[in-house]
């Protein structure tokens, strides 16, 4: 059966003018900046007049560990934010922008799929409106800054083995990992080794998603630690009187911007945080004013439940005061099956032994949200070959696990294939059912958070770490910083520290290789196993496939 790419059918969309979208939500026209005919950030003055009023229903979105087979979960939010419209809610989506390194490398964009996607889909998953660019000229000059104050004498007395604030770029290059900069004499400066990550994993990129204003921003950034001194003390960006500059680059970015879905509904996108290697949420400045703008504000955090939700209840809705009503966990049958040990070659055949094998997967998922007082429901992101044996015995293992799992074709039908999860949401949003509370104590010490999350959520015996990396966790509680929650830099595909074990694996080990403190963020960022902060690309990238067409149309993005 052939069925209409999504390039192809965000083509064909019908788009509204972006004022009339705006209009929706109550914007008036002077309020939103238009970058053309479809998109607009909206203005800081409107979001401060919007404060005083009451928040709406907080909606999140997660999955299952990801497969290769794919599971859907932009899909599945544009979807439910749809489906909500289409039952009568006021319902806006929020999610986070596409970074070109996936884009061109293996994963594609992020833009939903299928008749449930966020369009103009080709601007999104490529300069949009600029934000990425402008997070990673505000982090560079932040470095150039640093190599500049040491070549004109040095007054801070950076000791130059101890700087770790390195480069970034929107881009997949393992070339850049590690490098020595400033080679080729006395001109060049003094020569160092550093390396490049990539701007989404940027400690601007989380700053930016986690202030509030542009005031707020601007004391973030200048919080940032650089570098360290001879006697250990810290050097921060506010030493090196870059903050004020880095805050101007960004003054247009830390704005939310908005669009719309193919049903004409009101999606902000903004920010764009990885959640494997950083804390994987859009904006908290988009999903606070979405909250004032809407009855349920829709939102979806990066990779499976137990980086993305975990980050997302542990350090996005604890820095900003959010407290979802209510959950949804994305699976798939086939990504069950491919659990259960099926190859993806074989993924069309029915295999019910195998979707029930793998389901446990899935059954971890669903326990470790629910321990954040946050009811669940799972959907079934329906693909053709899917079995009615196959989604029943996904039922039944739901309905094991005390919650309802409930099939959704939005992907070929829209907002009509997914009314029946949207009722579930409002009943559990309604319900008043939410307990929610983060996983752990701020006053907790930073290496018992590690342990905790290790063990509560990926269910391993230990954490494995050097003396040096609890050293340094304690010289850090030492300095102030222990209430600061952790980011786990882990594998996606996984619970444990290897992404060939799928499952619900227990008694494995998390062995901590790196821990950087983010001060301006206002998080730690804990690297474990060979999670890499700059990706490659795959042997055959998605770049080798894009290209323009005679039409002038882009062909290969998806």
């Amino acid at each position: 059966m052939s069925h209409k790419t999504d390039i192809e059918i965000a083509r064909e969309a019908k788009k509204r003018p972006i004022l009339e979208i705006g209009a929706k939500l109550g914007i008036p026209s002077e309020s939103l900046l238009p970058y053309g005919h479809d998109k607009a950030k909206i203005s800081q003055d409107f979001i401060n007049s919007v404060q005083d009023r009451p928040d709406g229903k907080l909606i999140l979105v997660t999955a299952i560990n990801p497969t290769p087979a794919g599971e859907g979960k932009t899909t599945t939010t544009v979807g439910l934010g749809d489906g909500l419209n289409r039952i009568g809610k006021k319902a806006v989506v929020c999610i986070r922008e596409a970074s070109l390194g996936p884009n061109f490398g293996m994963k594609g964009g992020a833009a939903g799929g299928g008749y449930a996607q966020v369009v103009p889909m080709e601007e999104m998953n490529l300069h949009f409106t600029g934000d990425f660019h402008a997070i990673t000229s505000a982090h560079n000059l932040l470095s150039a800054m640093i190599d500049n104050h040491i070549y004109w004498g040095n007054s801070l007395d950076i000791d130059q083995r101890r700087i770790v604030w390195r480069r970034v770029m929107d881009m997949n290059d393992r070339a850049l990992r590690d490098m020595v900069v400033s080679l080729g004499g006395v001109a060049n400066g003094f020569p160092r080794q550093t390396g490049f990550d990539i701007t989404v994993a940027s400690e601007v990129m989380a700053i930016l998603c986690l202030a509030k204003d542009l005031k707020d921003l601007e004391k973030r950034l200048g919080d940032i630690v650089v570098a360290y001194r001879r006697d250990k003390t810290p050097v921060y960006c506010r030493d090196l009187k870059a903050d004020g500059a880095m805050a101007v680059l960004l003054k247009d970015a830390i704005q939310p911007n908005l669009v719309q879905t193919l049903e004409n509904n009101p999606a902000f996108v903004h920010g764009g945080p990885f959640a494997n290697i950083a804390h994987g949420c859009n904006s908290v400045i988009a999903t606070t004013t979405a909250l004032k703008l809407g009855e349920y504000v829709v939102t979806e955090a990066g990779f499976g439940a137990d980086l993305g939700a975990e980050k997302f209840f542990d350090i996005k809705c604890r820095k900003a005061g959010l407290k979802p009503s209510a959950a949804v966990i994305v699976a798939t049958v086939r990504a069950m099956k491919m659990n259960g040990g099926v190859a993806k070659a074989d993924l069309g055949s029915e295999n019910v032994e195998a979707v029930r094998k793998g389901c446990p997967n899935l059954g971890r998922h669903i326990a470790n949200v629910k321990g954040f007082g946050v009811p669940v429901v799972v959907a079934i992101n329906h693909f053709y070959s899917d079995t009615d044996a196959e989604i029943e015995a996904v039922k039944a293992y739901v309905a094991e696990q005390g919650a309802e799992a409930i099939l959704c074709k939005h992907w070929a039908q829209g907002s009509a294939g997914i009314e029946d999860l949207a009722r579930k949401v409002v009943q559990l949003a309604e319900g008043g059912s939410a307990n929610f509370a983060p996983l752990y104590a701020d006053e907790m010490p930073l290496f018992q958070k590690v342990e905790t999350i290790a063990k509560r959520i990926y269910h391993a015996d230990e954490v494995i770490a050097d003396k040096s990396i609890r050293d340094q966790l304690k010289a850090w509680e030492a300095a102030g910083y222990g209430h600061l929650p952790i980011c786990m830099a882990k594998t996606q595909y996984s619970f444990t520290t290897d992404p060939n074990v799928r499952g619900a694996p227990t008694g494995h080990t998390v062995p901590v290789r790196e821990v950087r403190l983010s001060a301006g963020a206002g998080f730690i960022v804990v690297i474990c196993g060979e999670i890499m902060t700059m990706p490659g690309l795959p042997k055959v990238p998605s770049a080798e496939v894009i290209r323009l067409n005679e039409a002038g149309q882009i062909e290969g993005l998806f």
